[in-house]
């Protein structure tokens, strides 16, 4: 079998959207999903109402991500049911019952910034769709900026992997030779202030993974 990281392009999330107008132009950049933070921990939280006016903007075949990072079940399943999303993404310390008991597809947050253990959290994590490996240490919040050593992200899994944390415009296509993930996610690296992004950063944000990516593309044929 195939790892779904052995592939000629990269997967982009833009994560940490507020606007409907970001998520617009996100879609506009071809980007294959958005990120909307429910966890009322982070400077990004984006009300439920209102993350589902974004949801509703979104087309076909553009995953919305739910965000939450131990959050009360019963708030949980509230914002799930207003919003509607295609996918969870759990960053605290949910166990795997915590992440399956709504019945959705979910992303894992695996904490890099710590002495985290990728191959621990994947055996507890059997149903997880998904890996995000991102900068931030165990019990913080992602959306640092903080990068990480991506010598560190496993290879050869049957796993999605996806690379987050302290990505930007200038690093990233380096992220993608280096670490050849699944996907990328990107908050911080696109914005002008927490969020609300800025439209020149995330068509060059686009821009590079894509290059990076076909080069990876073109590596992967010889």
């Amino acid at each position: 079998m195939t790892s779904p990281n052995a592939i000629a392009r990269t997967r982009i999330k833009f994560c940490g959207i507020t606007r409907v107008e970001d998520a617009r132009a996100a879609v506009a950049l071809g980007v294959d999903a958005v990120g909307l933070v429910l966890t009322r921990k982070s400077r990004r939280f984006v009300d439920p109402e209102l993350a589902r006016e974004i949801r509703r903007a979104l087309p076909p075949f553009v995953t919305a991500a739910a965000l939450f990072m131990d959050d009360d079940p019963a708030w949980i399943a509230a914002a799930i049911d207003i919003v509607a999303p295609d996918m969870l993404q759990f960053h605290g310390h949910e166990d795997a019952a915590d992440c399956v008991r709504y019945g959705r597809r979910y992303l894992k947050a695996v904490p890099m910034g710590g002495d985290a253990d990728v191959h621990r959290v994947i055996a507890a994590h059997p149903q997880a769709t998904g890996f995000l490996l991102d900068g931030h240490a165990a019990g913080e919040q992602g959306g640092s900026g903080r990068s990480f050593d991506w010598s560190l992200v496993p290879t050869g899994l049957q796993h999605a992997l996806l690379l987050a944390g302290g990505l930007t415009c200038d690093n990233v296509g380096a992220a993608i030779r280096s670490a050849r993930p699944y996907a990328v996610d990107v908050s911080s690296g696109i914005e002008s202030v927490p969020g609300v992004k800025d439209a020149k950063k995330m068509r060059r944000f686009v821009d590079e993974v894509r290059r990076a990516s076909g080069e990876q593309g073109a590596g992967d044929k010889s």
